[in-house]
């Protein structure tokens, strides 16, 4: 019996792909299983090649597999593409209506087993007989997915679900039942997306705007489903600058706010930015990175946007950048940009990509009670009077009161002002404006999430790793562990600001230093020269549109070293 197996569903959109991966997840994590799920598709509604990978087992699963245990080809192309990607002693199961299977392929007569609207619950019936999963406990998450109010679609689909299942159970075909106990306790599936929601909502979330673009777009659209449930307004405006504009009017007048968008998007939000900046504005900004310029593989992913995001805005002011690793880090860490944005009345970021956005993973359920919402500003603070907005005070942050909600006039400009929010072209107070902005840059630089660190002291090789390249540098410097080398990782989960004290000593103690990135050009390893004046001269890059998995940076570790 396998410590995990991977999955992998193919076919072309609009077979159902998704829903069959996504109730298989939903079976295994029910099932006690670590589950990880990874999709690649097309940019189109219909046709296309797509896939849909779970991966699962019974301890923690950190990263998606190249190789597939078990292929599920719904249609031709996933045999001719993913034949040569089965791991030792893989099953196949293909259409019994599909031509060439290649020998020892199951043939599955799903059009015997259910009608062709059916298919995918006939699908996920023999994935799970093949897996030894409980007919039971499939069966339930096929009825929370599609619901009991039309009694007989529920009849049919179960009806489906008992077919496939006695159909693998007399076609004599093999098991892939894994192996270890399931872990007893409810636990949480979730996306990258959802996890960003949500940590949004527990952080005091009251408006969200945003224009529809992938790989951001969930975001908002599962703050629409809890919008009414929780008092939320969530806007979908008619461009970017707009959407822009819309949340710093909204936290301007006291509404915890964020837009959520993709780097093409982000685009067209850089002044707004700006504007957030200069008025002292709480504003915090969703980028999913996906590949660039311009639309470039709208449906894939990648970390081109780094530099982008750091230095988006004209004019110079403080801003905090996080890039979580995991779907914890996503919840965790969308809520400390909103408590920085609320600090240091400034702009804040979360930048996610393709890959984590859109993956589902199984968490430990969060513990939101003990959370505490990031609040607006209070009514009753006293202030000295006259009441100034921006007064200039020691370390940056002047005394915020919402416009009309108390007997003080609040004024703001876009230009510089003085104390009162006036424009005022007085060079020596521009100045001490400039500075005052910039001191606050220290509140972030003391909030600084330190990077984790994971694996042996002086290691021989160091993976240096931001954002969704997490778990595959982990699952890398493990296997790196068990071939005998002495190995670590040093992620970070927030790429800006950048403390040197927190990390530099790790970075100069390992024998050698891999920076992990999916880009072209190592912009994070540049980011850290500049920061610290250490060199990273290796690194493992993936700019083709797919996720880092721990066999690439393996196999491109060994290239590195052959050559």
């Amino acid at each position: 019996m396998p410590n995990q197996v991977n999955v992998l569903v193919g076919g072309e959109a609009g077979q159902g792909l998704v829903t069959v991966g996504e109730l298989l997840a939903g079976s295994l994590a029910r099932s006690g299983y670590s589950v990880l799920t990874s999709q690649t598709y097309e940019s189109r509604i219909r046709g296309g090649h797509n896939t849909f990978s779970v991966r699962a087992g019974a301890a923690e699963v950190l990263a998606p597999s190249e190789s597939a245990d078990l292929l599920v080809a719904l249609d031709g192309e996933t045999l001719r593409l993913h034949s040569g990607a089965l791991s030792p002693g893989a099953l196949v199961i293909a259409d019994g209506a599909l031509e060439g299977r290649p020998s020892g392929a199951l043939g599955v007569p799903f059009g015997e087993l259910a009608p062709a609207r059916q298919a995918n619950v006939a699908a996920l019936g023999v994935i799970s007989g093949a897996l030894s999963l409980d007919r039971e406990v499939v069966r339930k998450a096929v009825e929370d997915r599609f619901g009991r109010k039309d009694a007989e679609v529920a009849r049919q689909n179960e009806e489906v679900l008992r077919r496939a299942y006695d159909w693998f159970a007399r076609s004599g075909a093999r098991t892939l039942t894994l192996e270890g106990a399931p872990r007893a306790g409810r636990r949480l599936l979730l996306s990258g997306n959802e996890a960003v929601a949500f940590g949004a909502v527990s952080a005091g979330l009251r408006f969200a705007s945003f224009y529809p673009m992938t790989p951001s777009t969930p975001i908002a659209e599962k703050l629409a489903a809890l919008a009414e449930k929780l008092g939320l307004v969530v806007e979908q405006a008619e461009d970017e600058i707009a959407a822009v504009n819309m949340a710093i009017g909204a936290s301007f007048a006291g509404a915890p706010s964020m837009v959520s968008t993709a780097g093409g998007g982000f685009a067209l939000m850089v002044e707004g930015v700006s504007l957030a900046a200069m008025t002292e504005t709480p504003l915090v900004v969703v980028v999913g990175q996906r590949p660039a310029p311009a639309t470039g593989l709208p449906t894939r992913t990648e970390q081109a946007d780094l530099e982008f995001v750091l230095h988006a805005g004209h004019g110079e002011f403080p801003r905090a950048v996080f890039a979580p690793g995991s779907i914890e880090q996503c919840f965790h860490l969308t809520r400390k940009a909103f408590e920085l944005a609320e600090r240091t009345q400034g702009p804040a970021f979360v930048l996610t990509d393709h890959f984590i956005a859109d993956s589902m993973r199984t968490i430990e359920p969060l513990d939101v009670e003990s959370l505490e919402a990031v609040g607006a500003p209070r009514e009753d603070v006293p202030v000295e009077e006259p009441y100034r907005r921006y007064r200039l005070v020691p370390g940056g942050v002047s005394p915020r009161l919402l416009p009309g909600r108390t007997k003080h006039l609040v004024v703001a400009d876009s230009d510089e002002h003085d104390e009162f929010g006036h424009i005022t072209e007085d060079l020596s107070l521009r100045k001490l404006m400039v500075e005052k902005r910039l001191a606050k840059g220290a509140i972030l630089r003391e909030a600084c999430v330190p990077p984790e660190y994971a694996g042996d002291e002086r290691p021989e090789v160091l993976l240096v790793a931001w954002g969704s390249t997490r778990g595959s540098a982990l699952e890398a410097a493990r296997i790196l562990r068990e071939r005998g080398a002495r190995s670590a990782v040093l992620h970070f989960a927030q790429v800006w600001p950048l403390v040197p004290e927190q990390f530099a000593e790790r970075l100069r103690g390992a024998r050698e230093v891999v920076c992990v990135e999916s880009n072209a050009t190592g912009q994070f390893a540049r980011l850290l020269r500049r920061e610290t004046g250490v060199e990273i001269a290796r690194r493992v890059l993936r700019y083709d549109g797919l996720a880092i998995t721990p066999e690439y940076i393996l196999r491109e570790l060994g290239s590195a070293a052959r050559s």
